[in-house]
Parts: structure tokens; sequence; C-alpha cells
């Protein structure tokens, strides 16, 4: 009961944030394709002008995961005309479960589009037992990375070395060919989009020990932040999603780990030579007609200017 009530009241302060974005947008909309370019998306440059479809106000309520963020930026910036910089100054989300949540469960008005990572399992008996008819297609290619000091000597680990970690069977990096220094493995939160990858695509059904709550930091920025700083820090592993880590929020000293010798990167990820990658949703209401904003943009995604957004915005995409 506790669990609900928090949710409920977190779902319903991001609703309160989701509400005021089409303000912002709609105070912000530039000449009809003059979206700003990202300094971390060279290919914006080649890329072909959009037509934009939408006004910033008729833009559709959107919320999603935080990795996801540039990615709603650049959809409201190609689709609305709207500056990048300023479509990143309106996006404001709350996380994966929670956005799910909104629109599955709460059923917000506030919420018509998702653009997210996969739902925990918990959420999606929440939305089953709500009876949410939604329609979801994957747009988009991620990854769970595994983050290391800069320190530790070990390069690369295979599937059932980073599943006996996390089940508490190896805890020394001499077991890994490393130091002789106990593993610190951090994980995120039940509620988490990365816990929940981390679980379906590593753990399965396997063993996984409980983290303390020193280990289980609410954010991915704390995630990373709290591997930067441990006191033993060469000691400590935590994972995260590729295109957050990589482009998003990082700390000097860290570095990705390669699993099965194979190191993450848009190519290895696009390619699904790395082995733990995952698709990520846009996500709209069954109820929702064609002529409704968010129909458009959600059909819009599977055009190929829809694939190139993705691509613009530095994620892998998948063709239609």
């Amino acid at each position: 009961m506790n669990r609900t009530l928090s949710i409920s009241r977190r779902s319903f302060l991001a609703a309160l944030g989701l509400g005021t974005a089409s303000a912002l947008l709609a105070g912000c909309a530039g000449p009809a394709g003059s979206s700003a370019s990202s300094g971390s998306a060279s290919s914006q440059a080649d890329a072909p002008a959009v037509e934009p479809f939408l006004t910033p106000e008729e833009f559709p309520g959107v919320d999603g995961s935080t990795a996801c963020v540039p990615l709603i930026a650049q959809i409201i910036a190609d689709t609305t005309g709207t500056p990048l910089t300023e479509a990143q100054s309106a996006v404001n989300v709350s996380t994966t479960a929670y956005a799910w949540e909104n629109m599955g469960v709460y059923d917000s008005e506030a919420v018509q589009l998702l653009i997210v990572y996969e739902a925990p399992d918990y959420v999606k008996e929440e939305i089953a037992e709500a009876g949410t008819q939604l329609d979801q297609k994957a747009i988009g290619r991620d990854a769970l990375v595994f983050i290391v000091n800069e320190d530790n000597p070990v390069q690369s680990l295979t599937l059932d070395q980073l599943r006996d970690i996390y089940a508490g069977r190896t805890t020394n990096w001499k077991e890994l060919g490393g130091d002789d220094a106990p593993i610190v493995a951090f994980q995120r939160g039940e509620d988490s989009g990365s816990q929940t990858l981390f679980r379906n695509l590593l753990i399965g059904d396997g063993d996984l020990m409980a983290a303390p709550t020193e280990l289980a930091p609410a954010s991915m920025g704390g995630l990373v932040d709290s591997i930067a700083s441990y006191n033993n820090s060469a000691n400590a592993i935590g994972f995260s999603v590729y295109y957050y880590i990589d482009q998003m929020y990082s700390q000097p000293g860290l570095r990705l780990l390669s699993v099965e010798d194979v190191t993450p990167s848009y190519d290895t990820i696009a390619s699904q030579e790395y082995p733990l990658c995952n698709d990520f949703y846009a996500v709209v209401r069954s109820s929702d007609t064609a002529g409704t904003p968010q129909r458009q943009v959600y059909d819009w995604l599977s055009t190929e200017e829809g694939v190139q957004c993705v691509k613009k915005a530095g994620y892998v995409p998948l063709l239609f």
C-alpha cells in the first residue's frame, strides 16, 4: 500500500510538470524547419530538412525514460519546428516506471505519448489489472553496459561472470584476473528502467543478491556518481544504458567493460554483436485515432524521416 501511495504522489507531481511542457513549447517556436543543431550529433548537418506537421501547442503531452530525453527533444524539434535547444528545455519526464503508470494505470490526461524503455514486471501487471489498451512499437536500440573504474585491470567479463558477481558467488576481483580486492556491486531500484533491463537481459530467473540502500542509487546519475566517488573506487562495478553513459552523463575515471570480449559501441549495438542489446519504444493508447497529434507522431516515427530523427539524436534506429 505504501508503495502505491508513493508512486501515485510522484506520478501526480510529474504530471504537473508535464502539463507545463506545451505552454513552454508554445512560447519558443521558431520558423518551420529551424531546429537547432546538437553538438553531439554531427550527422545533423547532412540530414535532410524535415517539414514540421504540428504546432508547438499541438504536440502531445509526452513522458518517458531519462535516457530518452534527448530523443524526445529531437522529436519535438523535427515535428514542430521548435529550435532544438528550446525543445530540450521543455522536456520533463518522470522516468520509466512512472511514465508507464501515468499512461497505463492512472490514465493521466497530461500524457498522450511515451518514448520509453521496457516497463518493470510489476508495472506490466498494474497495467493489465487496469485494463488499459496500449499500442507500442520499437523505434530504437540501446544496450545494458557495465561501468568500472579505469584503474581496474579487468577489461572484459563473460555473461556468466557478471551473473556470479550479482548473485554473490564471486566476491573478489582476483577471481576474475584482477586485484585482490572485494567486489562492490551497485544496482538500481526496482522501479528503474535500467534495473528492469538488467533483470531481463542478464539475470532472468537466476539468483540476485539484495543490494543495500547505499548500493542502489535512486537515479542513473547517482549510480555513476557513486561508482566514481566510492572510497575504494577501483573495486566498484555498476550498470547503465549505453546512450546515457556515453552521451548524457559520465564522470572522469570510469570506463565501460567489454562483455564476451565485445566492447559496447554504436556499431556493435547496431549489429547486435554486443550481447546485451534491448529496444526502446513509442507508446500511445489504442483508442487514439489517426487524426490525433499523438497518433500522428507515433506513425511518423515509422517513416524515413522518423528513423532519421532517431539517428540524428544519436541513437541506433530500427528500420521499418
